[in-house]
């Protein structure tokens, strides 16, 4: 069966039913949307009682009901200037060193930097010999996205692609996954160096929604599209750790890098780790915590 599912999506017009479902999660179509959003959550059990809005009455599309908010309070964000948090609730796919230029995808697959980073190698380069980290947001999870650290966006990158399942089951088995699929690269300036926060698409997800730009969508194509943005003034985008920079509009995964010698993962890090957005994540290097390790 395993088989059959990953041949599937090599035949399925995944771009086409990713249209269709995206119309269909934002059309309002009452009674039926809220069916729809009772079915959804009893197959894949969402906790709504960690939801700023319970009643499934509530939400008049299904994207409403799958961005929905969190209570105040649920998800504090850790404390202390040297600590990186968790961008999302998620479950960690896999996380590591980024060796000669490659990242683990799974057992027996890697994809280099350049490729995720829409084949720009000198902004590769600033991740050579750096960290990653890969966040795997299911169907039942919170699906915004919060900044793991401050930060101020210098580019945000748009990069064509296909649209594979990003679970378990297909990173094991599709080759460059996350370097083939649809995604959104942004880079931030930290006071640590820079950082990418990179937000990957997958079968149905209708929309990848960012809080200074909207819904990022491009004309469809091969085209790369690049935004640059200034550090200071009124056109610049800044971010406090913990505050909500996008959301998925139906399930995805974040990717994260760092540059070389920045930072140590949490000891909570581990592979098929649960992860609670704004909790430690990694630590920032200095002088002081090396000297100690």
């Amino acid at each position: 069966m395993d088989k059959i599912k990953v041949e599937l999506q090599h035949w399925l017009p995944k771009h086409a039913l990713t249209r269709l479902v995206g119309k269909l999660a934002s059309a309002r179509l009452g009674s039926l949307t809220t069916a729809i959003i009772r079915g959804f959550i009893k197959q894949y059990k969402v906790n709504m009682d960690e939801a700023l809005h319970s009643d499934p009455k509530h939400f008049g599309t299904f994207n409403e009901f799958f961005v929905r908010e969190l209570k105040d309070g649920l998800r504090p964000i850790a404390d202390g200037e040297a600590v990186i948090t968790h961008p999302a609730d998620a479950c960690v796919s896999q996380f590591g060193p980024i060796v000669d230029g490659k990242l683990i995808q799974a057992k027996g697959h890697d994809y280099t930097s350049v490729e995720l980073l829409g084949g720009d190698s000198a902004l590769a380069d600033e991740f050579t010999d750096g960290e990653f980290a890969t966040l795997y947001l299911s169907p039942s999870d919170y699906h915004r996205v919060h900044m793991p650290c401050d930060g101020v966006l210098r580019q945000m990158i748009y990069v064509p692609g296909d649209l594979y399942s990003v679970n378990p089951l297909t990173a094991e088995n599709i080759p460059n996954l996350f370097a083939r699929n649809e995604r959104v690269v942004c880079i931030f300036d930290t006071e640590f160096g820079p950082m990418a926060q990179v937000l990957v698409g997958a079968t149905i997800v209708g929309s990848i929604e960012l809080t200074w730009a909207g819904t990022v969508t491009p004309p469809r194509g091969n085209t790369v599209y690049r935004w640059d943005y200034p550090a200071t003034g009124n056109k610049s985008v800044t971010f406090k750790k913990g505050e909500e920079m996008g959301r998925f509009k139906l399930g995805s995964t974040v990717i994260n890098l760092f540059a070389k010698d920045k930072i140590r993962f949490d000891d909570s890090m581990a592979l098929s780790a649960t992860t609670r957005m704004g909790a430690p994540f990694a630590h920032i290097k200095t002088e002081e915590n090396q000297a100690s390790e």
